[in-house]
């Protein structure tokens, strides 16, 4: 990787890999990971109110603002302008809804009544009908398309999107990843 690039941003939907991605490429280049899914969600699937997400966001990119970071998650309202224009590489993730769908009913198959380590506690795995509509319909808006639309083309230099399995594994032999 580029020597300087020290801020990851990974982006795109629900299910397509942006939690494992952005943790190993952390891992790999010695950045600390922040999935934006901890800070927006409380105990039981309960939402965070919007000041303490911006404040606990802000709190993170100023400390970490000269040893870099990866954040893993969309959140729009969460300062997605400032994520996007501060890192030195944007991941998108842009898998189909039902690689995406199957790969979400995978995880909840191993994670069943668990709490992944990279969100709150008290937040088990879940795989309902809400769920299963917001990876097939309710995350991919027009205004989602739009807005990752438009990720790509501010920022053609510093992007990558990544649609499939074939593409993800070529983007991690490149930065030398091995899950």
């Amino acid at each position: 990787m580029d020597k300087n690039i020290k801020k990851i941003s990974v982006i795109g939907y629900c299910g397509s890999g942006k939690s494992t991605l952005a943790e190993h490429l952390g891992k790999k280049y010695g950045l600390d990971f922040l999935n934006l899914d901890k800070n927006h969600y409380l105990p039981g699937w309960d939402v965070r109110p919007l000041d303490e997400e911006l404040s606990m966001l802000d709190e993170f990119l100023k400390s970490h603002e000269e040893s870099g970071w990866v954040i893993d998650g969309n959140f729009p309202k969460v300062d997605f302008d400032r994520r996007m224009a501060e890192a030195d590489l944007i991941v998108f993730m842009n898998f189909n809804r039902f690689d995406c769908l199957l790969r979400t009913y995978h995880r909840y198959e191993n994670k069943f009544r668990k709490v992944r380590k990279e969100t709150t506690p008290g937040t088990y795995e879940k795989y309902d009908k809400e769920y299963v509509n917001w990876i097939l319909w309710n995350g991919r808006t027009k205004a989602a398309k739009e807005r990752y639309a438009n990720v790509m083309a501010t920022y053609p230099e510093k992007s990558v999107c990544i649609k499939n399995q074939r593409e993800l594994d070529a983007f991690k032999k490149e930065h030398g990843l091995d899950y």
